[in-house]
This record gives C-alpha cells, structure tokens and sequence, in this order.
C-alpha cells in the first residue's frame, strides 16, 4: 500500500474533520488501525465495536453519518441485521471484509470492500459523505 502526506489540490483532500464514523470490527488490531488512521485525518470514530449489540448502542448515543462495518463479527455473529438497523436509520453502510460473497441485500449498503482495504480506496469511499456534512 502506498500513501502520500501530500494534499491533492484537486480537491481529493484527506481532510475528513467532523465526519462521525460507527467502526464494526471484531480484529481488535485491524479496528485500531483503521481507527487511528481515520482519526488522524479528523474523523470522529466511534468504536470500534465487536458486536451488533455493542454497535447499536453506540450508535443510540449519536447516530453517525457512516458506518464502516466488518461483515463477520466476535463469536460467529453476522451483521446481516445491524446492516439493515443503521440502513433504516439513514446511516450509509460501508461493508469491509474478507469474503467475496455477502449475504446483504445491495440496496443496504454504499459499497463491499474487500480486506486488506487499501487506504486510498477507503478514503475515496469515505471523502463524498464529507460533503453530506451539515455546517457547523
């Protein structure tokens, strides 16, 4: 994976301050990772959560604008129903995993990533929702 500190001025900034990100990833290595790395360009990043039930209850404290979600969960748990709980929410799902075939229905969900997720593909995911952002 390359990377670059350089901003482009063509606008594909890195710049994500203010963005509020839900993180659903049972690796506790992979969830600090792409935590540390979201943070770093000025996300606001709950979690990262395990489980649905630890995912939902973050997501009750302050509803994100996305949500980045490892599709196979601790103890077995699929995210087949948290999916759809943020999709009825409002909140966009980014699906980030190892498996090639997924079980959701295309319409709950923004895109598939599949892992290792380069970080130039998840930013270019995660940049148009930027926009979506209401001023402060």
């Amino acid at each position: 994976m390359t990377s670059s500190n350089a901003h482009d001025p063509g606008g594909a900034s890195d710049d994500l301050t203010g963005l509020r990100i839900l993180l659903v990833e049972d690796s506790w290595h992979v969830g600090k990772a792409m935590k540390t790395l979201l943070q770093l360009l000025g996300a606001e990043v709950a979690g990262p959560a395990a489980t649905g039930g630890e995912a939902d209850r973050l997501c009750s404290e302050q509803v994100p604008d996305l949500a980045l979600v490892d599709f196979h969960l601790r103890g077995g748990e699929l995210a087949t129903g948290l999916i759809d709980r943020l999709h009825d929410r409002g909140v966009p799902v980014v699906v980030i995993t190892g498996y090639a075939v997924l079980p959701v229905t295309p319409n709950s969900v923004v895109t598939i990533l599949q892992k290792p997720v380069n970080k130039d593909l998840l930013l270019a995911t995660i940049r148009p929702f930027t926009a979506r952002r209401p001023a402060s």
